[in-house]
């Protein structure tokens, strides 16, 4: 039986959810039909935008359903850039940190590469957290920035960003701001409405589009099933589409929507915020006597991150002088499923772009591994890969460190 601690790749789906996509997917209409059937289909979709948007702590008109984290993201990017482009073309600058998803990355990439958009990138303090100077240094005055991303929490090394702070300083220099959040949604408190109600209270929004506007998140992250996402987005802003066909979800994204996915996110995310505040302290108890136990096991061992405000389930460790990808491999062998960093760049021997950010040498960047704890972890599972790791890093040691990049 396989030891799984890659949670933050992607978590089992949970029976309440799987009994939620079971029932939607019984129903035989087309949320977009007039007739019986479809008001049904209709009827249950509605009810389940209504619920994750509970859990959001946003409205429900504010939800759009997608296909998960990377078009939500995709969407968010691609969409406001184009909008605020069309309004003044003169607004081609994107400000977003180093050390962000590769949703993110590549779509700006893209961006930049395909419609001439100017990058900015603010850098990562020694624990991964956004350098909030830079920050409002590369958003300046805001007169030449269309938007702003930033992740909530890190996906490699965990660590909880500035988010309150950061919101502020977008809203007073009148950018738009994208959160993503597919990772820290559902495992640590995050309020979409209260947010912006501190934005606004501030005094800090110039316009009704400036400051924080749009939020990701996806299902897979909290129990839901995969294929299945959401972009929050606020009632007054208008972001481009990227899917036409139909006027659906207030026409930022056509197609016939999955009424037994948007069921079973918003089963799976009414109860993983329920259960939030015990979760992650039990979470944090199990990670927090893993890291403590490897360190002694495994002398030099580096926990990555800020050793306090980060997910609850992270462990991010660095590992001197063995590649992580060795480690993985042995490990698996062991029976303990585990990652070095996000599942998206999985079998790329490059070494961690977030570690290279926080300022460690390409060796440090190669040696990580991220262990990820979830819902059905047990102390068991801790104890597995405890006993595993010090023969995979002996052997990880002897083969050594490879310098090939792709």
């Amino acid at each position: 039986m396989v030891v799984y601690l890659d949670h933050a790749a992607t978590t089992p789906l949970r029976p309440e959810a799987r009994e939620a996509w079971l029932a939607a997917s019984m129903l035989v209409g087309n949320p977009s039909s007039v007739h019986a059937a479809g008001q049904a289909a209709r009827r249950l979709l509605e009810e389940s935008r209504e619920r994750l948007a509970e859990a959001l702590e946003c409205d429900p008109i504010e939800v759009v359903f997608t296909s998960g984290g990377t078009e939500s993201v995709n969407l968010a990017l691609k969409g406001l850039i184009w909008a605020r482009a069309a309004a003044d073309a003169s607004r081609r600058g994107i400000v977003a940190p180093q050390g962000e998803h590769h949703a993110t990355l590549d779509a700006l990439e893209w961006l930049e590469s395909h419609e001439g958009a100017q990058l900015r990138w603010p850098g990562l303090d020694a624990l991964g957290r956004l350098d909030l100077d830079a920050w409002e240094a590369a958003l300046g005055d805001g007169t030449d920035v269309a938007l702003a991303s930033m992740l909530v929490a890190n996906n490699e090394v965990g660590t909880l960003q500035p988010v309150s702070q950061a919101v502020l300083r977008a809203a007073r220099v009148g950018v738009p701001l994208h959160l993503d959040a597919v990772g820290a949604f559902g495992h640590v408190p995050l309020s979409f409405r209260g947010l912006r109600e501190a934005q606004r209270d501030s005094g800090a929004v110039r316009g009704a589009g400036d400051g924080l506007v749009a939020m990701s998140v996806a299902a897979h992250k909290l129990g839901g099933p995969a294929g299945i996402g959401a972009l929050v987005v606020a009632r007054e802003a208008t972001p481009a589409a990227l899917l036409h066909g139909g006027e659906q979800q207030r026409g930022l994204r056509s197609g016939t929507q999955n009424v037994p996915g948007a069921a079973a996110f918003a089963a799976a995310a009414a109860l993983a915020v329920g259960e939030l505040e015990a979760e992650a302290a039990r979470l944090r108890a199990l990670r927090d006597g893993l890291v403590a136990r490897v360190r002694a096991a495994v002398p030099g061992a580096v926990c990555n991150g800020d050793p306090a405000q980060r997910l609850p389930g992270n462990a991010h460790i660095s590992f001197p002088g063995a590649q992580g990808d060795s480690l993985l491999l042995l490990l698996d062998l062991a029976g303990v499923a585990v990652s070095t960093g996000s599942a998206c760049q999985a079998g790329i021997p490059n070494p961690s772009h977030v570690l290279l950010a926080m300022g460690r040498d390409a060796d440090a960047a190669r040696s990580v591994l991220r262990v990820s704890l979830g819902r059905e972890t047990t102390q068991a599972d801790v104890d597995a890969f405890v006993a595993a790791i010090p023969g995979a890093y002996e052997r990880a040691l002897r083969a050594g460190m490879s310098r090939r990049e792709v």
